[in-house]
């Protein structure tokens, strides 16, 4: 028997501009334990890549690549010596994907005090099982009620032996580290220390190996939690595991990804040894576990330009074609950037992944390098203009924050004044994340132009999509000079968060959430003729819906090429059930 310690993780690779669907599985085994061998519709895959062996385990990558076809298609693959099988789906050629979205895989707590804390009797994994219902049908219980929003996709997907779903887009926050601070004795102690002398704490070569191994150890503890029930055995956990090994993942850091609030303290806490060298160690861990490479191929973090104020880190660029190009199942990484940006365009849809933590820092995001990245991409990008017939109609830019989210003025004030850099307890960090903080104001305006002149001059439609902040939400931005008749202007915005962390649910959180409906029916004046507006919730009577949530993306082409629109549907956990929340995007007209 093979007794895996993480895994299967499915990862899409990009290819289908050439009617490939590359896919790679992620795998963890005990050093002594032999190679599995993958076997895929009955093949027998090459041998994995190791990407990295530490802790008296070795992980590896599967290569489970296929062709597309005229339809859609199951793919079933299997690991040797292990019972289950699994099954993923694959588009028809240069067709748009049916993907799902979520955030916040976890919580700031301990993952075993989860399941206490306020769900209202709800488990931890209630809405991946919720998902996987949807997903696939053969996963449902006979006795399970459904509503008539899944009925139709019954009858849509189901029914014709279709899963419903070809990716499933992480949107950050995939596991929480912060339990670091709490479970190794030499960070309680460092956090005890006064601010001057924390800054200049020394990491030593015991520490530094215990950081390493705590975040691979995380992502074995919460991605295959031992208590779930084995693959082996006669009940399947429906949680994210499963989840990860069913659907290919498209997957992009936060802050917990690293520790609550990386990149939003104080430049001094962020240069201290202590910051670095955790980041160091998240980075090693996301670049072999989320991205899937191997651990050899993995640059020294970039360098600053000493030349620059602290509060705005500047790095220097990597060039990530040299870096990558032995490996034929790399992610398209943006070049020259110092970060972890990428992109796929799949038929009508492209989907911009941006790394919003990399060069995150106390008066920006994402530093000039990545822009320039980001902007010679969207200028290649092909588009109803440059190609009707496969081009580009609708742009997903994938931010884990979001970029269009009530203010908080005056807490903002406040806590500039008053706030810490306690990792523990601050609230600093968390409003100064916001795209809406006003020391990110202009780079927030800088972002929505780019996108907004990508509308206009390429004629798709350009959606943002978010998490992070516990709640589902939908706000727009657009042009008061632009005449309605054009509509290319209007960015919409869907957040969806969390998948697993509680909503807002404490006293003091319904109090901020209260705060924040408020202050969502104000317009944002960005500039004199750019707006931002949050909009009413689909189907509820606030601009927040405080609930655990996932999040549909499915692309309608059935009144041509030409006008394909984009349905978003929000699944929100409920006292009883889940609710239901569409809304459709229309393509840019003329």
């Amino acid at each position: 028997m093979t007794k895996l310690v993480l895994g299967p993780v499915l990862s899409y690779r990009g290819g289908a501009e050439q009617g490939i669907w590359k896919i790679t599985a992620l795998i963890g085994i005990a050093e002594q334990d032999s190679i599995p061998v993958l076997a895929c519709d009955g093949t027998v895959r090459p041998a994995p890549v190791e990407l990295l062996r530490q802790g008296g385990c070795v992980f590896l990558r599967y290569d489970l690549s296929c062709e597309q076809e005229a339809t859609e298609r199951k793919v079933a693959y299997s690991i040797s010596g292990v019972t289950q099988e699994w099954e993923f789906s694959i588009p028809a050629n240069n067709t748009a994907p049916r993907m799902a979205y979520v955030s916040c895989n976890g919580s700031s707590e301990d993952i075993n005090k989860t399941e206490n804390m306020m769900l209202k009797g709800r488990s931890i994994n209630d809405v991946w099982t919720d998902l996987l219902y949807n997903h696939d049908k053969s996963l449902r219980p006979a006795s399970l009620a459904i509503d008539k929003e899944q009925l139709w996709h019954d009858g849509q997907r189901h029914d014709t032996n279709a899963q419903r779903f070809h990716l499933l887009v992480m949107g950050g926050d995939q596991l929480y580290s912060d339990s670091i601070w709490y479970d190794l004795k030499p960070l309680k102690a460092w956090h005890e220390l006064p601010r001057d002398k924390r800054l200049k704490w020394g990491v030593s070569a015991t520490l530094d190996q215990q950081l390493s191994d705590y975040y691979i150890n995380l992502y074995k503890g919460r991605w295959l939690n031992p208590k779930r029930p084995s693959w082996d055995g006669n009940t399947k956990g429906l949680d994210a595991a499963l989840a990860m090994a069913s659907i290919p993942t498209i997957m992009m850091w936060d802050d917990h990804d690293i520790f609550d609030g990386w990149g939003s303290y104080h430049p001094d806490m962020q240069q201290c040894p202590v910051f670095q060298r955790m980041f160091y160690h998240a980075r090693r861990a996301f670049w072999v576990m989320q991205m899937q490479h191997p651990v050899h191929l993995l640059p020294q973090p970039p360098l600053r330009n000493p030349a620059v104020q602290p509060d705005t880190p500047i790095f220097a660029p990597i060039r990530w074609h040299q870096v990558l190009q032995a490996d034929p199942l790399a992610l398209p990484i943006f070049d020259d950037q110092p970060g972890f940006s990428f992109a796929h365009t799949i038929g009508p849809v492209s989907l911009l992944v941006a790394d919003l933590r990399t060069e995150r820092g106390f008066r920006q995001v994402m530093g000039p390098d990545t822009y320039r990245a980001i902007k010679q991409w969207l200028a290649a990008l092909e588009s109803p203009v440059s190609n009707p017939a496969i081009g580009c109609q609708h742009m997903l830019f994938i931010s884990s924050v979001p970029v269009i989210h009530p203010k908080l003025l005056p807490a903002e004030i406040a806590l500039d004044n008053f706030g810490t850099d306690d990792v523990m307890n601050s609230l600093a960090d968390d409003l100064k994340d916001h795209w809406t903080n006003r020391d990110h104001e202009g780079e927030r305006k800088q972002l929505l132009e780019i996108l907004q002149q990508t509308a206009r001059d390429k004629r798709i439609r350009v959606t943002i999509v978010s998490g992070d902040v516990h709640v589902a939400a939908w706000g727009v931005s657009y042009r008061k000079d632009v005449v309605n008749a054009d509509n290319w202007s209007q960015i919409n915005q869907l957040t969806s968060s969390a998948v697993v962390h509680p909503s807002l649910v404490t006293l003091p959180q319904r109090l901020l959430l209260m705060t924040l409906n408020s202050c969502a029916k104000s317009r944002q004046e960005i500039d004199i003729n750019l707006v931002a507006d949050m909009m009413q919730f689909p189907a509820a009577n606030s601009y927040l819906k405080a609930a655990r949530n996932w999040l549909a993306l499915e692309v309608d082409t059935s009144a041509g090429p030409a006008n394909i629109k984009l349905w978003a549907s929000w699944r929100c956990e409920a006292v009883a059930n889940f609710s239901n929340h569409l809304l459709a995007i229309s393509s840019v007209q003329g």
